[in-house]
């Protein structure tokens, strides 16, 4: 585990390095600070049924800047290795293969999560200036954040797997994007086709993470979107795992 966790402060480290990591950081928190604010003054024009907490989870501003993340997170994770050959170096330490995965894996999930932290601020901000709390409990806090680290684990690798199948960083972003508005707007035909059956309707409800998210906010966990969203990352890191082999052996 120690060289685990080597290589996993080594791709936290190199996040750092890089300036496309502040500049994500300063584009997350313009867009998340714009949508507090949207959401708060339009609380204060009028009468609502649900919390700032709610609202800033579930807005179009939240979901716009949600999904683009994920490719600039992801897109440099393999590529830019397999572009510089600093790959090879590492191929060849004694480290396996499964450790270099995962750590650049868990690596994007640290800085995932770090991104997250501001908005726990915003709340307290809320909360002191509002005398208020911003949600109606505290099970609405960790069902939102516990979906958004469901979500973003499964994204990530997403981002993994696009990224080790190509050397180009910009390429890896768009394949990886591609994928995820895929995946993201087939949650939302539900809303969209009218005319499919309640079978249909309830499975493709099954895959939509606005309606996953709306459920978690309000503090219901559900634990098949748990059950979900965990299986499928394992299931894509395990292709990623497989196609970082492919490419050592062709190196």
């Amino acid at each position: 585990m120690r060289k685990f966790f080597t290589l996993l402060m080594r791709e936290v480290r190199s996040y750092f390095y890089s300036p496309i990591a502040y500049v994500v950081m300063i584009f997350f928190l313009i867009i998340s600070g714009i949508d507090f604010y949207f959401q708060v003054s339009f609380m204060n024009q009028r009468q609502v049924q649900y919390t700032i907490q709610e609202a800033f989870f579930n807005s179009v501003f939240f979901w716009f800047a949600f999904v683009l993340i994920f490719p600039l997170i992801t897109m440099r994770l393999f590529a830019e290795e397999f572009k510089l050959g600093t790959i090879e170096p590492l191929t060849t330490a004694p480290v396996r293969d499964w450790q270099v995965v995962l750590s650049k894996f868990f690596g994007s999930v640290v800085f995932y999560v770090i991104l997250w932290i501001p908005t726990v601020v915003y709340f307290w901000i809320f909360a002191r200036i509002a005398n208020q709390p911003a949600a109606h409990s505290s099970g609405a806090y960790f069902g939102s954040y516990l979906m958004l680290l469901l979500l973003g684990m499964f994204y990530l690798s997403i981002g993994c797997l696009t990224s080790v199948l190509t050397r180009n960083q910009i390429i890896a972003a768009i394949i990886s994007f591609c994928a995820i508005t895929l995946l993201f707007f087939l949650g939302l035909v539900q809303f969209i086709l009218l005319d499919v059956s309640s079978t249909t309707r309830d499975l493709l409800g099954y895959f939509s993470a606005i309606e996953h998210m709306g459920t978690f906010s309000r503090g219901i966990i559900d634990t098949r979107p748990i059950v979900l969203y965990v299986s499928m990352t394992i299931v894509v890191l395990m292709l990623t795992y497989q196609a970082f082999q492919s490419r050592k052996w062709r190196l």
